[in-house]
């Protein structure tokens, strides 16, 4: 994929979006795949095709409680002139004059064609029954392969399984199916005095944010986390753990900058290959991309919160998703609305500026950079991406909103700019 850039327009010299974009697309998929049990499919990506053995149903079932019968014995019947049928107990057989109580999901007797509701017959006891309304042939009937037929296709591969598609497949007696495997992600965070949530602060110690952060967008874009760890922000140490084998993708987080202890983009290079340093996006400029020596995709991730959020959304994963078999772009569904204020952007840099939607159907940004923080993302609705060759949206202009909830705005209408 070759993608033209007006250099002109960069920041710095620094890549921008879109040539970091044609890098993580050109990067080999998928990685192979597994078998695994349907209590574990929920969510994963088919391999491969699932056909059905068995007919689903797998015989003729009644769709809900009444009474089978047989439908052209009830012609005639109504609330003026009921006609008696014999109730027999449940049997694989339906005599002629009878009818049968029968339970959704049971097997259909044979000789009936018909299910009555039970408003429509009226039990009168010592095994007698009247039917008040004509009942139509395979009325509340489900019949065998009505819902696949043997040999057909329950889902297709790459299909994103659902708790529907796991009751399906449970249904056709499938216990096992095979799925894309998930791309294992070890995370090394370089930050300096980090405490876990709920620790008590020493002097100089924040509480982590970016590793609880990346662990839920790693399981949402369909990665496996195998390791979170905290380690020594010098070369060594970071070359070291990124030497170590077995993770298709790792994320370092912090050191990423220019300062004088930030070493992650040396380390990488010793470890690897630091294929781009510095992207023109922000938040995220410090942003960096590379391979480990034993093939791991490597995604320097600035320390800065809200810098490593939207690093990871528009970038890292994006990689994560196209390993995991999911669609690359973005996982928000995004609508074209009406900025309610000017959206201000530095031209040459694309700029994340989150946004609320507000009652007449516009949208208003929140903050403004660098103001702009995690609390502001997480109090958003959604977001707008402005691309660099733009200074921004005056009020009133039409942009396109990433929604995180896509009822927050019912009057948005539906657009294919997916970045």
């Amino acid at each position: 994929m070759t993608v033209r850039v007006d250099r002109e327009q960069n920041v710095s010299g620094r890549a921008t979006v879109a040539e970091v974009l044609a890098w993580v697309d050109a990067c080999p998929t998928p990685l192979g795949a597994q078998d695994v049990t349907l209590a574990q499919a929920e969510g994963r990506i088919l391999a491969g095709d699932v056909t059905t053995t068995v007919d689903l149903p797998p015989f003729d079932r009644p769709a809900v409680d009444g009474f089978a019968v047989r439908a052209e014995e009830t012609i005639g019947a109504s609330a003026y002139s009921p006609l008696p049928f014999r109730l027999i107990d449940p049997a694989d057989h339906l005599p002629p004059a009878s009818a049968m109580r029968v339970h959704a999901g049971d097997r259909l007797p044979h000789g009936a064609d018909a299910v009555a509701l039970p408003e429509q017959a009226l039990e009168e006891g010592h095994g007698a029954c009247s039917l008040v309304d004509v009942v139509v042939p395979g009325a509340f009937i489900e019949r065998a392969g009505s819902d696949a037929a043997h040999g057909s296709r329950l889902a297709s591969a790459g299909r994103r399984l659902r708790a529907t598609d796991v009751g399906l497949l449970a249904a056709a007696s499938i216990s096992q199916v095979r799925v894309l495997r998930q791309p294992r992600v070890r995370c090394l965070l370089t930050g300096r005095n980090l405490a876990k949530a709920g620790a008590l602060l020493l002097a100089g110690a924040v509480h982590d944010a970016n590793g609880p952060l990346l662990a839920s967008l790693v399981a949402r874009d369909g990665g496996l986390l195998i390791e979170r760890r905290c380690v020594d922000r010098s070369v060594t140490a970071i070359r070291d753990w990124l030497a170590l084998s077995g993770a298709d993708v790792i994320l370092v987080v912090g050191s990423s900058g220019p300062g004088p202890d930030d070493h992650a983009a040396a380390a990488l290079a010793e470890a690897g290959e630091l294929a781009m340093h510095g992207v023109a996006l922000r938040p995220g400029e410090t942003c960096g991309m590379g391979r480990t020596a034993s093939g791991g995709l490597t995604f320097l991730l600035p320390g800065a919160p809200v810098a490593c959020l939207w690093s990871y959304e528009l970038i890292a994963g994006r990689a994560i998703r196209r390993l995991s078999g999911r669609p690359a772009a973005l996982p928000f569904p995004s609508r074209r609305m009406v900025a309610a204020r000017k959206i201000v952007s530095e031209i040459g840099m694309t700029e994340i500026c989150p946004v609320q939607c507000l009652r007449d159907g516009t949208v208003g940004p929140i903050g403004s950079n660098p103001e702009i923080g995690l609390a502001a993302a997480a109090h958003a609705d959604g977001f707008v991406i402005v691309p660099e060759g733009s200074e921004g949206y005056a009020q009133g202009a039409p942009v396109v909103v990433y929604l995180y909830d896509e009822a927050s705005s019912n009057l948005a209408t539906e657009t294919d700019d997916k970045p």
